[in-house]
């Protein structure tokens, strides 16, 4: 099996040792740096040449929609039935918490997985249904995570287009218990806003009308409904990426946790180092098995409901792969662990591509119609 990166990590006892050690690409951040390719096309090549049956896997997956649809009713009744409840009442916060948050992050990877052509064959049919699907978010972002979600796939831990990566402002200023903390409650907004500090999306139609669509949707909820119906949907879009269970996938599938990963830095000894975790537990049920992540970067053309026959299949190049048990300790573990933090990711500086473009919206471009082509995202 192919080793699947190649980094290093910077570490000294002194500032003054932390000065002459540093590489010529060091900025005095503390990721880990990689030399190498990522490792997601290397391992797809061999899973292919091992398995050829698995390319049968691709392909939209008919059932998508008809979750997105369940949960999108689901949560249009939870806020008509709340519209006359104070926010701050119990049965408002637990309802938003307990059922919103789970909804909406079920939402939030129903777009992810919409993102990838994965909910019907032609892809405008996708970026329609996944405007749909961002409703009961209330705020308009599922035409913006496209193209940077791609290009997180295309340019996994480069430096200044993977926008999933903290910056070396976040990680300095919030490298510690309270930092980390406040990132975990808050880290919704960090995904939200980070992208565009790093760098910024031309405004296409798809993404007009992503904002036209659901700024119309709210107004109509609040004429019909009133404003808590509207708070609800966002209350539960903030809980969501905030101190919840399913939030945990959000720092599980690319932080470093392995110990021994987590090593000084050996003059001349370049450290191999995984950048992608699988998790294996429950909440996939909840979550369209984003868990299954090393399984979805290798193979991003399959749907959520075939990634566990891929691991099946490939058992043999994903049993060895360090992978999390549980997400609530993956938060828990973050917080307190004096070694893990928001340097633990692995970077690279060259490599990958931007996916999106002003053109985008016209679907005619390699980006739009390669979702379903084994190997291309």
């Amino acid at each position: 099996m192919p080793s699947i990166a190649v980094t290093t990590t910077v570490q000294a006892s002194s500032q003054l040792d932390f000065l002459q050690e540093k590489p010529a690409h060091f900025d005095g951040d503390q990721f880990f740096w990689s030399y190498t390719e990522e490792p997601h096309r290397t391992r797809r090549q061999a899973i292919i040449k091992a398995h050829p049956e698995v390319t049968k896997l691709c392909g939209p997956e008919p059932l998508t929609k008809y979750f997105v649809l369940a949960v999108v009713a689901l949560q249009l009744t939870c806020a008509v039935l709340l519209r006359k409840s104070s926010v701050l009442s119990l049965e408002f916060i637990a309802t938003a918490y307990i059922i919103g948050a789970t909804a909406n992050q079920n939402l939030f990877l129903a777009i992810h997985e919409i993102s990838h052509n994965l909910a019907f064959k032609a892809p405008l049919a996708n970026r329609l249904f996944a405007v749909f699907a961002n409703l009961p978010i209330g705020i308009p972002y599922s035409a913006a995570f496209r193209p940077y979600h791609l290009t997180h796939h295309k340019s996994l831990g480069v430096d200044g287009l993977d926008t999933d990566l903290p910056t070396s402002l976040e990680a300095f200023f919030l490298d510690s218990v309270f930092g980390k903390a406040f990132f975990c409650t808050f880290q919704i907004l960090f995904y939200a806003l980070r992208p565009m500090m790093v760098y910024k999306l031309p405004l296409t139609q798809i993404y007009l009308f992503n904002i036209i669509a659901q700024i119309g949707f709210d107004m109509l909820l609040v004429r019909y409904a009133g404003p808590r119906a509207l708070a609800y949907l966002i209350m539960s879009s903030f809980l969501a990426g905030s101190l919840h269970p399913c939030a945990g996938h959000f720092i599980a599938e690319h932080y470093v946790f392995d110990q021994r990963s987590r090593i000084a830095k050996d003059a001349g000894n370049l450290v191999p180092v995984p950048e992608t975790f699988s998790y294996y537990g429950p909440l996939n049920m909840l979550t369209y098995n984003v868990g299954l992540h090393n399984e979805h970067h290798d193979f991003p053309a399959i749907p959520w409901t075939r990634l566990p026959t891929l691991h099946d299949i490939a058992e043999d190049f994903y049993a060895d792969l360090p992978h999390h048990k549980s997400w609530i300790w993956v938060i828990w573990q973050f917080v307190w662990d004096k070694e893990v933090g928001l340097w633990c990711r692995v970077k690279r500086k060259e490599g990958g591509r931007k996916v999106g473009g002003w053109r985008e919206d016209e679907l005619g471009s390699n980006e739009l119609k390669g979702a379903t082509i084994p190997g291309v995202q």
